[in-house]
């Protein structure tokens, strides 16, 4: 019997990854960390809150030699205190070092740097300054988010870029207050802002914030604002439509295997070379739902069920796949019972 980490089908590409990291902000995250290279900015990249990997496999792929993505997370492990507690089980339950780890192999060839333990632990692993990109989507507890900002601030140099994910969702009011209070009270200054992230600097943004106003007006997909407030000059960035033009990404290791080519058409009568007629093979029937099916990509919700089950251990996924085998069996035989 297969187990599930045999059975796990690799995502093709890096929107089959389950995760909320939007099409402006894969277009906005390219857009600095391009910036930063055409401008051959040296720095490591750093990621606090992976979920299953969408936006650590982009970042992996701006790494240039010499340079390290570190990506910090629990992925199950026991969260510092009660309240992390909580939102971890009711937010993250089926999220699993293994799954990231699979996730970020199938576009990149080795894994990046992990350290599995809470957010605060990272100043003792990353040294202060090092860093030219930092991504802040882990904890939404104003205490944490506090801290991860603060950290943020000692592993960057001078402009390196900070992202904050959900600083102005409904549900998570403490990041608002840690991400304006810093914006406030601590130095941060903002650059632009996209639905769910706030990107800033502790640097200079002016000469930034310019050349992505130019970048973002140049687009057709996107609607641009610019709004002053405390002294800050805002630029929000919407999306238009449905479709972006997203960056131009390296293809998944594990492509989709090749479809099977259909059986040729039967010979006619006169291509036999002894003459004799051939009858045209009739059709067989094909089962209407599962071959109807297997023609079509799966939906989010199937995908996401399939990475559900992938994520139960073998014996669990084993007993799922037989019952569910047992239904469709017993379905079958109550249709051929009614004809």
């Amino acid at each position: 019997m297969a187990t599930a980490q045999e059975t796990h089908k690799y995502p093709g590409e890096l929107n089959d990854v389950p995760g909320w990291f939007w099409p402006l902000d894969q277009v906005l995250f390219s857009w600095f960390l391009e910036r930063q290279e055409q401008r051959n900015a040296r720095g490591d990249l750093l990621e606090l809150g992976a979920y299953l990997g969408k936006s650590a496999i982009l970042l992996g792929h701006h790494l240039r030699d010499g340079e390290t993505l570190t990506v910090c997370d629990l992925f199950g492990a026991e969260p510092p205190d009660a309240a992390n507690r909580a939102e971890a089980a009711k937010s993250y339950s089926s999220l699993t070092r293994q799954a990231f780890e699979r996730n970020y192999l199938s576009f990149h060839d080795t894994l990046p740097t992990i350290i599995q333990a809470p957010s605060s632990a990272i100043t003792d692993e990353v040294a202060p300054g090092t860093c030219r990109f930092a991504h802040i989507d882990a904890s939404h507890l104003y205490e944490h988010v506090e801290g991860d900002i603060g950290a943020a601030r000692d592993l960057l140099l001078p402009d390196g870029i900070v992202v904050l994910d959900d600083f102005r969702s409904e549900h998570t009011p403490g990041v608002a207050v840690a991400a304006w209070e810093a914006v406030l009270n601590r130095g941060l200054r903002p650059v632009c802002l996209s639905s769910q992230k706030l990107y800033a600097t502790w640097g200079d943004p002016e000469p930034v914030r310019e050349e992505l106003l130019a970048a973002l007006r140049e687009r057709d997909d996107c609607s641009v604002t610019v709004e002053q407030a405390a002294g800050h000059r805002l630029v929000r960035a919407r999306a238009k439509g449905k479709r972006m033009r997203l960056p131009s990404l390296p293809p998944s290791l594990h492509p989709a295997p090749a479809a099977v080519p259909s059986s040729p058409a039967p010979a006619s009568s006169a291509s036999r070379p002894d003459g004799v007629p051939v009858p045209e093979q009739s059709k067989q029937a094909r089962p209407a739902g599962r071959a109807a099916r297997s023609t079509r990509p799966p939906t989010p919700r199937e995908r996401t069920r399939r990475l559900a089950l992938d994520l139960l251990p073998p014996v669990v996924t084993r007993a799922v796949r037989r019952y569910r085998a047992a239904q469709r069996a017993k379905a079958s035989g109550t249709a051929q019972s009614r004809r």
